[in-house]
């Protein structure tokens, strides 16, 4: 029998965002056979830590919860662990010999694009390196052309739609560079997407005389909800009577709720948090808006499209991959002009989203569970 590959996944927390959902979906259909893995935790959180298969080692840098005010009585707690943290990322060999107890990995792995220099400052000098990018770094805050030109240090970057390859293809300096860079869909399952759809609606009440958009979404400033709030004041005010729904859960959650107010759209915008199962609440939703400013390949348009839903999405990386193009739903331009003419062709023209409707019943989507996850061993497999 060949021995187990050993290998090192790291990743801040298990709280609920897309890369977080990907990692935990891909680890539940990895053979428990083949591999002995570590799950490294900076902070012991998140829904999904429950469904991390029992055969995974999970280890944690921090327990808690995620502190992202800053009261008083939450400063110290915070400052010892941003401390203890940039201890152990400054002399990485306090944490492989004491917490990892000098474990020698074949593999290590950073599953966002967050644990780059943890991953490639690690003492093992042989164990392969791999890198997962879910988000277009050429949009993110900080990721100059040099910081993008560091991930060539790792042995394969993983990436999840044609913008971001391009985006790493256009740093690759040798053909060896470009060779470090592979295209893999993200692992989602549809078959417990559609199961779940199937479930009664908890904490909402759907108003069937109204048409109802959705956007599901970790509420930070690049899911652009602000935008979504600003227009849909807006098309209220020209008499446009509709309600927006946004499920998620993040650190602008207040800011958002407080904006909702300030727009005094409180009786027509709901923001119901953080659920387990979103998936009842786009099935009797009217519409899928996805009002992101930026992306990489939004997981939650596969969702979406499983469930058949009339889609509005912004110009944003992975939009037009995942929308065929524009053939089975709305791209519009990545702005609050774009959304506003969006929802307002949804409101004025419903029948305008009849093809695409049609077009999605005949669609079969290339990125398939067992496919993606069959890639995702594949590299591991070969380093």
């Amino acid at each position: 029998m060949t021995e187990k590959k050993k290998i090192l996944i790291r990743i801040g927390s298990l709280r609920h965002g897309g890369a977080e959902k990907v990692l935990v979906t891909f680890l539940k259909n990895l053979p428990e056979t083949k591999y002995e893995i570590d799950l490294l935790l900076n902070l012991y959180s998140g829904k999904y830590l429950s469904e991390v298969p029992s055969w995974v080692n999970i280890l944690y840098l921090n327990k808690g919860e995620m502190i992202t005010t800053n009261r008083i009585q939450d400063i110290p707690r915070k400052i010892y662990r941003v401390l203890y943290q940039n201890v152990l990322k400054r002399f990485p060999k306090l944490l492989y010999n004491g917490k990892l107890n000098g474990k020698k990995y074949d593999i290590e792995f950073a599953a966002i694009h967050g644990m780059r220099d943890e991953i490639l400052n690690s003492p093992l000098k042989n164990s392969k390196k791999i890198v997962w990018i879910h988000n277009d770094l050429s949009e993110v805050k900080g990721y100059t052309n040099d910081e993008i030109r560091k991930f060539f240090g790792f042995d394969k970057i993983m990436v999840i739609s044609e913008k971001i390859k391009a985006t790493f293809l256009n740093q690759a300096q040798s053909e060896a560079e470009r060779q470090k860079v592979e295209k893999i869909y993200n692992p989602l399952d549809t078959e417990e997407i559609l199961a779940k759809a199937e479930q009664p609606v908890l904490n909402y009440n759907f108003d069937i005389t109204c048409p109802t958009f959705i956007s599901v979404g970790t509420v930070f400033p690049q899911k652009g909800f602000d935008r979504l709030l600003k227009v849909h004041k807006r098309l209220l005010d020209e008499g446009f009577q509709h309600k927006i729904l946004i499920v998620g859960d993040g650190y602008d959650f207040e800011n958002i709720k407080k904006l909702k107010s300030e727009l005094g759209v409180d009786n027509t915008a709901t923001m119901l948090g953080f659920t387990d199962n979103p998936y009842p609440h786009f099935k009797h939703s009217d519409f899928y808006i996805l009002s992101s400013r930026y992306e990489g390949f939004p997981t939650v348009l596969f969702e979406a499209i499983t469930l058949k839903k009339k889609i509005i999405a912004t110009e944003v990386s992975g939009a037009a991959e995942m929308l065929n193009g524009g053939e089975i739903g709305l791209i519009v331009e990545n702005s609050e002009e774009g959304i506003y003419n969006g929802m307002k062709k949804a409101l004025e023209s419903p029948e305008y989203f009849t093809t695409y409707s049609e077009n999605l019943k005949e669609y079969v989507m290339p990125f398939g569970l067992q496919n993606s996850v069959d890639s995702i061993m594949n590299i591991i497999d070969s380093l």
